[in-house]
Formats: structure tokens, sequence, C-alpha cells
């Protein structure tokens, strides 16, 4: 079965490393301008998702949250954009950060907290949930926009 299709099932993990490989599976699919929009709470794997896209590309160094800078550039095989949302307080406020700028793309675009940037995704993006189950493992599911 094809990497998207298991997402759409719904994709169990029991380990970072487990995320961070279903990523890298994922990153060998997704168009070269494709948009993810990353749900779930605090520690879900997020993070731990894109580290595994960074690593599918080639990205050298260290891919962390960018919750304080709002996003990074990485660059490697391909061009990845990691944006936080998770400080916004109001969708508004990304128009004062010329965000709008970062959602049109010549990248891969994985946004943590989309929600905090209101309907400014475009409508074909790969929405991903991250959930954590009670025993700690975690499963993401994929819905397109």
């Amino acid at each position: 079965m094809k990497i998207a299709e298991r997402l759409r099932a719904g994709v169990r993990t029991v380990t970072a490393a487990g995320t961070r490989q279903v990523a890298a599976r994922l990153a060998k699919v997704l168009p070269p301008d494709a948009t993810l929009a990353l749900h779930g709470d605090l520690g879900a794997g997020k993070t731990t998702f894109v580290q595994g896209l960074a690593r599918a590309w080639q990205i050298a160094g260290p891919v962390t949250s960018p919750t304080y800078t709002i996003f990074t550039l990485h660059r490697g095989d391909r061009l990845l954009l990691h944006l936080d949302g998770y400080r916004l307080e109001a969708p508004e406020q990304a128009d004062g950060l010329l965000l709008e700028d970062f959602l049109v793309s010549p990248y891969c675009l994985a946004v943590e907290w989309p929600e905090k940037l209101g309907s400014r995704l475009p409508p074909d993006a790969w929405h991903l949930d991250f959930e954590i189950a009670a025993d700690g493992s975690r499963s993401i599911r994929l819905r397109r926009g």
C-alpha cells in the first residue's frame, strides 16, 4: 500500500524514529510545492515529522520547532520552510509578520498550528492530524484539503 493511502487510513507509531520514518516515506512522493498543515496538541509529533522530511531531503543541521522565530528555511535536496503559528493570537497577526509572503511556494511548506493562520493556507494543502494515545503512541492521519 502506498504511504499516502496508509496515512489516509491512519498510521500508528511508537517511537520518534518511527514518526520520522513515516515522514521520510511521504517526502519521496510529495509534490515540490506541497503545503503540509500539521494539526495536533503539543508533543503529538509534528516537529518530529518535519525532522523526517528534512532527513529525507538531505537537510543538514538541527530541525527544531520555530516557535519563537516563527519560521525556518532549511536547504537540502529540496527547500523546506518550517512555519510555527503557535504564538499567533489571531490570524490577522500573520499580516503584520508578512507571513502571507511565505504561503506561496517555491518549496515544501510545513505549518505547525495551521489553525492560527485562519483561511490563509492554499485549498490544496495536505492536512495531517497528529494524536497521542493513552499508551504514548502517536497516530498520524492524512486528509487532503
